[in-house]
């Protein structure tokens, strides 16, 4: 048993390197909403639930739907903040990866969340692709999928695209310019299953 535990979180090492994944958010009205993550072969890579009406965002992600193998924790520091903070853990070892800090006040009309490494050190920034597309997306058309750019030490490192379903959220995550792997792969896909969960609801 311990033996498969091991394959298994080692199967879930190497999954985490690869250039490309697609987000897919399902909602169920009653219980919630569950996350699958694709490599880019189209296979399940990963697997998240989050519970509906949680005060306090405690979200784990599996290697597959059996929730068997936890290989990522993401937890908000604090009850319904705008400016929250998340966490993000690796199960196996208790340690810290690094943490995505929202602007909240930012936020309101482009979003903007601060990549933390995992002592609190600000590393980069996800930004919503522009000012006049976001104020367009609020306040006119909810028809235009947002797009973010993620960069550290002001190099660009990732980019997240929304693919427009009004049943079914989509991000694709893009590192292939990321050639010096300065983002730590779990990161961004804590930050694509945050802008599922946390953004996207103007469009």
């Amino acid at each position: 048993m311990k033996n498969n535990m091991m394959q298994a979180r080692s199967d879930a090492s190497r999954v985490f390197r690869h250039n490309n994944y697609l987000v897919r958010k399902k909602i169920f009205t009653l219980f919630g909403a569950a996350f699958h993550i694709f490599d880019p072969e189209g296979q399940v890579a990963f697997y998240s639930r989050q519970k509906a009406f949680k005060l306090k965002e405690d979200i784990r992600i599996y290697t597959g739907e059996d929730m068997q193998t936890e290989v990522l924790v993401i937890r908000a520091r604090n009850i319904i903040d705008i400016s929250a903070t998340y966490d993000v853990f690796d199960p196996a070892s208790n340690v810290k990866v690094g943490a995505l800090k929202r602007k909240g006040i930012k936020s309101m009309l482009r979003d903007e969340w601060i990549i933390l490494d995992k002592e609190d050190r600000e590393i980069g920034l996800i930004r919503e692709d522009s000012m006049l597309l976001a104020v367009v997306r609020r306040f006119f058309s909810n028809l235009v999928p947002q797009k973010y750019h993620g960069y550290v030490d002001g190099i660009l490192a990732c980019v997240f695209n929304q693919n427009f379903n009004p049943f079914v959220t989509k991000i694709y995550l893009d590192y292939s310019m990321d050639t010096r792997s300065l983002l730590d792969r779990r990161l961004g896909i804590a930050a694509a299953i945050l802008l599922c969960a946390i953004e996207g609801k103007q469009s």
